[in-house]
């Protein structure tokens, strides 16, 4: 796999430069040793107690990301997926550490205990003040005796960097830590490793497979599971995790993804995460964000934490660290109601028409049964997206059939119009729409199906700015029309499979995104949007 990296021996140094480089100033870097790589905040005077973090690099924005006011005053970063060393730590601490002292906040892994501990040591013996809190947050094996420092972390960073940025005693910053540390619980689930910088991408998990209690190592997890739904799995986590929160009262969530995960994905993870019984408790959110990741790991974390007066202060509080997840309340999606104006009038009175009826579930079948195929082909010259958007088209049709006013032509287009536009996305959904009205509007106007197709296909042309052989759905829609006057079904959909099969030989596209694609990327491969008329037209031929 290809990486945007120059040599793996320098990464990590370079990544921290270029961190510093973009703060605007707010950060700095102890120059000197390259193996010592510790990120500081700019503006830091000694004058109150000392936050100071860190572990290895893959984890971004944790921990250099959180340097910033309210937050870290160090992170020691390490190389990928390894622990600094007892010098860099060392460095970072005696770097930040005035009179007010030091706390230095370790995830629980064996190498940050030592490496980090034995710094601490090291700085106690030449008279400073350090505290040292320990993370434990991960729920992934119940019982552990070492259980790992997750993504927790992150929030007793905060509760640690609030008490220390509002001048409190280094006493009470620890014990605003060490409380934090002993509430938060996380639980993680991937459904990929994650690829070394540099490396190959490691595929351990079969299609459909994910790993519930991971690490952010990329080691594997604790269960393989079969994934379920997002709201399934949301019940799965929460209910472990449950187990480890107390009964009741208010909670704090940080929803983190893990590197590799799509924004759309962790939304709909949020929401089924806080439609449990657990999640109706969730008072403080936090994300969903790329927070503590584990590289490219496809996969998700969850982190809980009991939440009084001084803890939620502390969550929310301002921070100069633009890579925090703001903290914010949950409450009830707000609505509107629809403008008026949107609709055309009354519904159209249903009405029955069995050889109407057939027709219309034939294609719909059809539609639907050809989601993956069209969606593969329009992965290769497009988005992806053009069978569920036929698909999702279709099941919105079938969805309202006995509603449709099937014995009137002419209102019967209106109303596919009306539903189209309002489900179909894309720009296939609005052209079907498109069609549909023009045809309606034919009819209405006293002419048969087949002109008033072709006043479709007409209007088609106009608004979506394609010729048939610009490698659209026209390239088998006029040719299907054209036979259809003259042929009957059969020869129309012959003609609209000729058409969509001719589309692999053309090796530019008039519009759409296939304009943008080379000419090798286009041979060979048919048009999605033509081979979804093809299909339709064969339904309605032998249907």
């Amino acid at each position: 796999m290809a990486h945007f990296i120059n040599d793996r021996a320098a990464l990590v140094a370079e990544a921290v430069d270029g961190l510093v480089a973009i703060s605007g100033g707010r950060l700095a870097r102890l120059d000197g040793d390259p193996a010592i790589r510790v990120v500081l905040r700019a503006d830091w005077r000694a004058d109150r107690v000392a936050v100071v973090s860190g572990g290895g690099a893959g984890h971004e924005p944790a921990h250099a990301g959180f340097v910033g006011r309210g937050l870290l005053t160090a992170a020691v970063c390490g190389d990928v997926f390894a622990s600094p060393s007892v010098d860099a730590v060392l460095a970072g601490i005696l770097a930040v550490t005035g009179p007010a002292g030091c706390l230095v906040i370790i995830k629980n892994y064996a190498g940050d205990r030592l490496n980090f501990g034995l710094a601490a040591e090291r700085a106690r013996a030449r008279g400073l003040m350090v505290e040292t809190v320990t993370v434990a947050d991960d729920v992934a094996i119940p019982g552990a005796a070492q259980p790992r420092g997750v993504a927790g972390t992150l929030l007793v960073h905060k509760a640690a960097g609030h008490a220390a940025e509002a001048g409190r005693p280094l006493p009470e910053v620890a014990a605003a830590a060490r409380a934090a540390a002993g509430g938060v619980k996380s639980l993680g689930i991937a459904v990929s490793g994650c690829t070394m910088l540099g490396g190959r991408a490691e595929a351990r998990l079969a299609p459909g497979e994910a790993e519930l209690g991971l690490g952010i190592h990329g080691e594997p997890g604790i269960e393989r599971i079969a994934l379920p739904p997002a709201a399934a799995l949301a019940r799965l986590m929460t209910a472990r995790l449950a187990e480890a929160l107390p009964a009741d009262g208010p909670l704090a969530l940080l929803v983190n993804d893990l590197g590799g995960t799509t924004a759309l994905e962790m939304q709909v993870l949020t929401r089924a995460v806080l439609a449990t019984p657990l999640g109706a408790r969730v008072r403080l959110l936090l994300g969903p964000a790329a927070a503590m990741t584990a590289l490219d790991m496809h996969g998700a974390s969850l982190s809980l934490m009991p939440l009084d007066a001084a803890t939620e202060r502390a969550l929310a509080a301002p921070t100069d660290a633009p890579a925090w997840p703001p903290a914010r309340p949950v409450g009830a999606p707000a609505t509107r109601p629809l403008p008026d104006g949107l609709g055309r009038g009354p519904a159209p009175t249903p009405s029955s028409d069995p050889a109407v009826a057939r027709a219309i579930t034939a294609v719909c079948t059809a539609l639907i049964g050809a989601e993956a195929e069209l969606n593969a082909l329009d992965a290769r010259v497009g988005d992806g997206d053009t069978g569920t958007t036929f698909a999702a088209a279709a099941r919105a049709v079938l969805a309202d059939l006995d509603r449709l006013p099937q014995a009137e032509p002419a209102a019967l287009c209106r109303a596919l119009a009306d539903r189209l536009g309002r489900v179909a996305g894309g720009s296939s959904g609005v052209l079907m729409s498109i069609f549909f009205e023009a045809a309606g509007a034919g009819l209405a106007a006293g002419a048969g199906w087949p002109a008033a197709f072709d006043e479709g296909a007409v209007r088609l042309q106009a608004h979506g700015g394609a010729r048939p052989g610009d490698r659209t759905l026209l390239d088998a829609l006029v040719p299907a029309l054209q036979a259809l006057r003259s042929g009957g079904l059969a020869a129309a959909a012959r003609a609209a499979a000729d058409g969509a099969a001719a589309t692999a030989g053309m090796t530019r596209a008039g519009t759409g995104r296939s304009s943008y694609l080379a000419a090798a990327d286009l041979a060979g491969v048919e048009d999605p949007g033509a081979v979804a008329v093809s299909r339709g037209f064969t339904a309605l031929a032998t249907g």
